[in-house]
C-alpha cells in the first residue's frame, strides 16, 4: 500500500472514530461532548480533509452533524411534496434546468425533477412558517446551485431537503432574501478586505474600474459553487461547514492571489475574472486561513456575522 493510501485509511479511521461518539441516541448524549466531537471533525477537515475516495457515507455523516441536522420527519417533508408546484415554481423552473449543467456526474446523479421538488417543498415549508420567523424565505436566484451540493452528496432527497433547509436558515439567511442583502454585504467587505490584504491588486482592479460586485457576483452568492470541478467545491464546502460561510469572502480572495500575475499584466483583466480558473480546494482554504490572521479583530466581526445579521447602518 502506497503512503498515500496509508494516509488516507489512518484519517478515515479517525473520522470513524469521532464518528462513533455521535451514535449514542441524542437523548442521552451531554451537549458538552456533541460540542467536542464538533470540534474534533472541524480541526481534523482542516488538517487532514475528508478523504474523497473512501467511505461515500462519510460527507453525508459529517454534513449533517456540522449542520446539526438530527431528525429527518419522512411525513413533513411527503406532506410538502404532495402540495406540488409552488407559487413561484415557474422561476425554479428558469433556473433549475442549468445547474451545474457542464458537471457530467452531477447530471448523472441529479435529476432536474428532484431539485425542483427540493425547491418547491422549501418554498412551502416557508409558507406555513411566515408568521414565526423574523426573515422570510422563498426561492430567489443562486438558491439552485447552493441545493446542487445537497442533493449531489446526500443519499436521499429527504436528508438533503433537511440540510438544506437547515443550512439556508441558519448559515446564511441574509444570503437568499429577495434583496440579496448578505450577498451584497459580502461583496463589499470583500473590497474592504482585498484592500488589507493586497492593496496593489485592489488598487490596479479600481483602475479598471472593477470593484468585487462587477467579478466576484457568482462566487460570493454560490459560495463559490459555480466553479468547478464538483469534487474541489464539495471539499471546500467541507470547509465552510465547518468554520462558517463567511470564510467564502475570503476563498473568493484567494483564488484572486493564486491568479494574481496574469491579473495584474492584463490590460483587461475583466476578461480573465469572468471565468474563474478551475477551483483548486487545498490552496484556497490554505490562503484563506492566512488572510483571516491579517485582518483587524472589527472587520473580521463584520465579515463573520455578514451572511446572518442584519447591519445597521
Amino acid at each position: 500500500m502506497s503512503s498515500s493510501a496509508s494516509s488516507g485509511t489512518s484519517t478515515t479511521h479517525s473520522f470513524y472514530k469521532i464518528l462513533n461518539q455521535f451514535r449514542a441516541p441524542s437523548k442521552s448524549r451531554h451537549a458538552a461532548d456533541v460540542d467536542e466531537g464538533v470540534k474534533k471533525l472541524r480541526r481534523l477537515i482542516l488538517v487532514e480533509g475528508i478523504p474523497s475516495t473512501a467511505d461515500p457515507t462519510l460527507r453525508p455523516r459529517i454534513w449533517k452533524i456540522l449542520l446539526r441536522v438530527h431528525e429527518l420527519p419522512v411525513e413533513t417533508f411527503l406532506q410538502y411534496v404532495s402540495r406540488g408546484p409552488c407559487e413561484v415554481r415557474e422561476k425554479i423552473r428558469n433556473d433549475t434546468f442549468r445547474t451545474l449543467a457542464t458537471d457530467r456526474g452531477f447530471k448523472e446523479r441529479v435529476r432536474e425533477d428532484m431539485l425542483v421538488r427540493l425547491l418547491d417543498a422549501f418554498v412551502w415549508r416557508n409558507y406555513d412558517r411566515q408568521e414565526t420567523q423574523q426573515l422570510g424565505f422563498t426561492y430567489v436566484q443562486g438558491m439552485n446551485v447552493l441545493a446542487a451540493p445537497f442533493l449531489y452528496t446526500m443519499p436521499s432527497e429527504l436528508e438533503a431537503f433537511f440540510c438544506f433547509a437547515k443550512f439556508i436558515e441558519q448559515s446564511c439567511p441574509l444570503y437568499v432574501q429577495p434583496t440579496l442583502e448578505g450577498v451584497h454585504s459580502g461583496l463589499k467587505l470583500l473590497d474592504r478586505c482585498l484592500k488589507i490584504v493586497d492593496s496593489e491588486l485592489f488598487a490596479y482592479l479600481r483602475s479598471k474600474n472593477l470593484s468585487a460586485e462587477i467579478y466576484a457576483f457568482p462566487s460570493v452568492l454560490t459560495l463559490c459553487a459555480c466553479t468547478p470541478p464538483l469534487d474541489q467545491v464539495l471539499q471546500l464546502w467541507d470547509f465552510l461547514l465547518a468554520f462558517g460561510v463567511h470564510l467564502n469572502v475570503l476563498c473568493v480572495i484567494a483564488q484572486l492571489l493564486l491568479m494574481r500575475d496574469e491579473v495584474m499584466s492584463s490590460s483587461s483583466p475583466m476578461r480573465l475574472l469572468r471565468t474563474f480558473p478551475p477551483l483548486e480546494a487545498l490552496p484556497v482554504i490554505g490562503i484563506a486561513v492566512t488572510l483571516v490572521r491579517d485582518l483587524p479583530p472589527e472587520l473580521y466581526e463584520e465579515l463573520v456575522k455578514h451572511p446572518y445579521q442584519i447591519q445597521t447602518p
